[in-house]
């Protein structure tokens, strides 16, 4: 059984949760959602409500899912691998270099993917 819900999470909403995510820039915010999100998909799998008061790190045991922003930070360092190993005309090679010409909104800046690749292990 424990395989079954595995597998239900690792096809549906991991691949949700993942897609297009290469080029994602994270904040605390959205971290926080997508592992709630997730939370939410895997109690669903288990019958399990939040009445039940089980613990987030129970239920990923129980299903052998690993933590969404986690897996989604590996996702992007391998991809990060991948784009480097690319020829140098490639556009998605050359798209981190990229400087738009022009001013920048008034304010804090936003910030950038290529100021996101020094990851925290």
């Amino acid at each position: 059984m424990c395989f079954r819900r595995q597998f239900l999470h690792n096809i549906t909403a991991k691949a949700a949760f993942k897609c297009g995510s290469e080029a994602w820039v994270l904040k605390k915010r959205e971290e926080q959602r997508l592992e709630a999100a997730q939370m939410k998909f895997l109690r669903y799998l288990l019958g399990i409500t939040k009445l039940d008061k089980e613990k987030n790190q129970c239920i990923r045991e129980k299903t052998g899912a690993q933590n969404i922003v986690r897996e989604i930070k590996q996702y992007q360092k391998k991809w990060l691998q991948h784009v480097q190993r690319m020829d140098r005309n490639r556009l998605p090679r050359q798209a981190p270099k990229y400087r738009p010409e022009g001013r920048r909104n008034i304010g804090r800046p936003k910030k950038r993917w290529r100021e996101q690749l020094h990851f925290e292990d």
